[in-house]
C-alpha cells in the first residue's frame, strides 16, 4: 500500500515539474519552413499554355515571400526560346501581354527531356545522384510545409509527362506516403490542373495532406483564351482564376485554404472543381491560411508570462526583484511581420 502511495505522489511531482517551454512547444505547430514544386509535364508549341500556367503560378509564389532556393521549377518544353515565339524571352500569360511571366530572374532546375517521371520521384524521395546541386534538390524536413503544383494532359488516374510517359494516382499516392516515412514534410498543399484532375489525388493515404484539382473524373480541364498573335491558348481556366485570387494577397494575407478552393465556381471554370480534405485532421482547413503554403512570413506572438511561470523557468541572469505587476503592460499584443511587406 505504501509503494503505490509512493509511486504516486512520485509520478505527480515528476508531472508537474515540466518545464512550461516544453509544454509551449509540444501545443504549437512544428512548421518553420515552406517549399514549392512547380511542375509542367508538356512539350510542343500548342502546349504554350501549360508552361503559363507554371511560371504564373512561379511568380506568385515568389511574390509571397519563397525564394527560389526553396523553389524547385520544372518545364518540360522552352517556349521563350521556341522559334515560333514571336517575342523571344517572353512568354505571357494573357492576351493583353501585360506581364511576362518569364522575367529576367526565373530560375529554371529542370529543363526540357530532364522532366521525367523518374527525376519527380527523386526529387520527392531525396534519392538524387551525389553529384545533383542542392539547388535541384527538395532540403525539406518534418517541419517543412510543401506546395506542389503540377499541370499538362492528365486521365483518369495518371498524368502524362513529355507525351510518352506518365505517372499514375496510385504511384503518386505511394511517393507521397514514402516522403511521410522520410519526414519530409509536416503538411502537404496539392494542386493539380488537368483533365479528371481529381482522379489523380483520390488514392491519397498520407497524412497532413490537402488537394484540390481543376475537374472531376470525366470531365474536361477547359483553356481560358486564346493569343491570336500566336495561335495558341495562353492559359487554362483554372489557373486563370486562381491566379486572380493570388495577386489580390498580400504576405499578411488572412485568405485561408477554403476561400482559394472556392476562387474558380462551375460558371467560371465550366469543369467542377474538386478537393480532398479527410486527411488533414490536426486543423480546420477552413481556418487554415494559404500563406502557411504559399507565403514565407514568418510572425512571432508576445506571449504574457506570470509569476509562477517565471519562477519555474531557469534564466541565466539572475532575477534580484519580484515581478511588479503594476508595469505590466495592459494594451492587447498582435502578431507583427518579421520582414518588410511590400504593396
Amino acid at each position: 500500500m505504501y509503494l503505490k502511495l509512493f509511486i504516486t505522489v512520485l509520478l505527480f511531482l515528476l508531472t508537474s515539474a515540466v518545464d512550461p517551454f516544453e509544454k509551449f512547444a509540444e501545443s504549437s505547430t512544428r512548421h518553420t519552413n515552406n517549399w514549392a514544386i512547380l511542375v509542367d509535364t508538356s512539350r510542343f508549341w500548342f502546349n504554350y499554355r501549360h508552361v503559363a500556367n507554371v511560371l504564373s503560378i512561379y511568380r506568385s509564389v515568389k511574390r509571397l515571400g519563397i525564394p527560389d532556393s526553396n523553389i524547385i521549377l520544372m518545364l518540360a518544353d522552352d517556349m521563350a526560346c521556341n522559334p515560333r515565339n514571336p517575342r523571344p524571352a517572353e512568354i505571357f500569360n494573357n492576351v493583353a501581354e501585360q506581364i511576362n511571366v518569364y522575367g529576367d530572374d526565373v530560375e529554371v532546375d529542370y529543363r526540357g527531356y530532364d522532366v521525367t517521371v523518374e527525376n519527380f520521384v527523386r526529387i520527392l524521395t531525396n534519392r538524387l545522384p551525389d553529384v545533383t546541386p542542392v539547388s535541384k534538390r527538395l532540403l525539406s524536413d518534418e517541419s517543412s510545409n510543401i506546395f506542389i503544383y503540377m499541370t499538362g494532359h492528365g486521365g483518369d488516374g495518371f498524368l502524362k509527362f513529355q507525351d510518352n510517359e506518365e505517372i499514375s494516382a496510385v504511384e503518386l499516392a505511394d511517393v507521397i506516403e514514402q516522403m511521410w516515412r522520410k519526414k519530409r514534410y509536416h503538411e502537404l498543399f496539392f494542386v493539380v490542373d488537368t483533365c479528371q484532375a481529381a482522379t489523380l489525388f483520390e488514392k491519397f493515404y498520407s497524412p497532413n495532406i490537402l488537394a484540390v484539382g481543376s475537374s472531376k473524373r470525366g470531365e474536361d480541364s477547359l483553356s481560358h483564351h486564346v493569343d491570336p498573335k500566336i495561335g495558341v491558348y495562353v492559359i487554362d481556366r483554372f489557373t486563370y482564376y486562381a491566379l486572380e485570387f493570388l495577386e489580390k494577397l498580400k504576405q499578411d494575407s488572412q485568405k485561408t485554404i477554403d476561400d482559394f478552393f472556392h476562387c474558380c465556381p462551375k460558371h467560371l471554370c465550366i469543369s467542377e472543381v474538386a478537393w480532398r480534405t479527410d486527411l488533414f485532421t490536426k486543423r480546420d482547413y477552413r481556418k487554415t491560411l494559404l500563406t502557411d503554403f504559399i507565403g514565407n512570413v514568418r510572425r512571432t506572438e508576445v506571449v504574457l508570462l506570470d509569476r509562477q511561470t517565471l519562477e519555474n523557468i531557469s534564466l541565466n541572469s539572475t532575477i534580484e526583484k519580484p515581478l511588479d505587476e503594476s508595469n505590466v503592460p495592459k494594451q492587447q499584443y498582435a502578431y507583427i511581420s518579421q520582414m518588410p511587406i511590400w504593396n
